[in-house]
This record gives C-alpha cells, structure tokens and sequence, in this order.
C-alpha cells in the first residue's frame, strides 16, 4: 500500500487550492477521503480512480 496523501499532497497533485478541496468536501465531490483521528488522508489509488473516470480524462 503506498503512503496516504494529506490534503496538501491532494492539492499539489491536482494543482488546486487546498480551499476548493475543502469545498468539494462539504459538496460531497472529489475522491474519497478517510478521517484517522481528526485528519484526513486520501488513497492515491482511488485518488486515480476518480480522476480517470472524470469527463474528458485522457
């Protein structure tokens, strides 16, 4: 299993604001994340996942 991103690993891999993921997560959109403890992390193989089953991914 690779390591879990943080939020700001989410953000420099997508190249967005660390706010507009925020965002996404009260909207209910974006990949996964999980909480451990008070944090949350995100699976970069589901990470990928949902990137590539957005419109228009190459």
């Amino acid at each position: 299993m690779s390591k879990l991103w943080t939020i700001n690993d989410l953000s420099e891999f997508l190249d967005i604001p660390v706010q507009t993921i925020y965002q996404w997560r009260t909207k209910n959109y974006g990949p996964e994340g999980r909480k451990v403890g008070k944090h949350v992390r995100y699976d970069p193989e589901v990470v990928m996942a949902w990137f590539n089953a957005q419109p228009g991914a190459a």
